[in-house]
């Protein structure tokens, strides 16, 4: 399960100003760790975010632990396959499932069931040859409003490193 430190942690590096919004946010979770606790299915959901930058330079950001350190957690490591993501001293560890250099990375929880991960995928659209960066997670059901709610600050992050204007 997510621990709350952790959320904490990852709402104050999106910097979500809006206390009560962060309150119910981290409501919500202590709700839904119960419900984990209970072994509840979790759905998966996508996004998509066009962006205005090269698949390479893309993948770096969302593949390397230095990359992800720049907009997804204060501290990144990766040890023998785990990465370990730290939120103001709050760490949470994810295992490398596989990747496709300059296409996908795909990651697991450690505290995720099995068939449960996280990707980051670079698409490529055929019209306008534009970059699509698209984020597959699971959440439970009445979470992924807000899941995705938090992808989007942490993408605007990304999007800002990244120098794009999307």
């Amino acid at each position: 399960m997510f621990c709350l430190d952790n959320l904490s942690a990852r709402l104050n590096r999106i910097k979500i100003k809006n206390f009560e919004s962060s309150i119910n946010f981290l409501l919500l979770h202590l709700i839904s760790g119960e419900s984990e606790n209970k072994m509840t299915k979790k759905v998966l959901y996508t996004l998509e975010f066009p962006v205005k930058c090269s698949p390479g330079i893309l993948y770096e950001f969302l593949a390397t632990p230095a990359g992800l350190q720049e907009w997804f957690a204060d501290k990144v490591d990766e040890r023998d396959g785990i990465y370990y993501f730290n939120w103001n001293g709050s760490e949470d560890k994810a295992e490398f499932l596989e990747k496709e250099i300059d296409k996908f990375i795909r990651f697991r929880w450690a505290h995720s069931q099995k068939e449960e991960f996280f990707e980051f995928r670079i698409e490529k659209t055929e019209i306008s040859n534009q970059t699509i960066l698209v984020i597959k997670d699971f959440a439970d059901k009445k979470e992924v409003k807000d899941q995705s709610r938090l992808w989007e600050y942490q993408i605007k992050d990304l999007f800002h490193r990244l120098g794009s204007s999307n």
